[in-house]
Formats: C-alpha cells, structure tokens, sequence
C-alpha cells in the first residue's frame, strides 16, 4: 500500500506537470495556426487578384508580336531604300 501511495505522489507530482506543460505547449501552437491560416489566405487573394489581368497578356503579346513585324518591315524597307542609295550614288 505504501508503494501505491509513493507511486501515486510520484505521478501526482512528476508526471503531471510534465504532461501540463506538453499540452500546453500543443496549445499554444494550434492556436498559432488560426493568425497563420489567415495570412496565407491574405496573401493568396491578393495573388488571385494579380492573376486576374493575365487574359491580357495575350492581347499585349500579339500587339508585340504585331509592332515587331511592323518593326521588322520597316527595317527591311530601310534597308533596301539604303542599298539603292548607296548604288546610286
């Protein structure tokens, strides 16, 4: 019976404020997570928002491919009109 009471105490005493403070650790990080939660859902709508212009990358990309052939016209133009300049002269 005297081995039941110290084995008792010992619990009681060792064991118990062990197990408190783990849980309590374990609570104070599940409560950490809900702020957590709520940045990354912050941070993915305003990722969401950006996305919402990207249909018009594909009206910027063919205006760029547009001006660069329009560009690249231009170029071979010149380029004929200096080579006939230069023969002519």
């Amino acid at each position: 019976m005297t081995l039941y009471w110290i084995g008792s105490l010992v619990l009681l005493l060792v064991v118990f404020p062990i197990v408190v403070y783990l849980l309590n650790g374990v609570l104070v990080e599940a409560r950490s997570i809900v702020p957590t939660v709520r940045h990354i859902a912050h941070v993915a709508r305003a990722g969401s928002a950006d996305l919402d212009a990207a249909p018009l990358l594909l009206t910027t990309q063919d205006q760029a491919i547009r001006t660069i052939e329009n560009v690249a016209a231009y170029g071979g133009s010149l380029d004929v009109i200096l080579d006939d300049a230069r023969q002519g002269s």
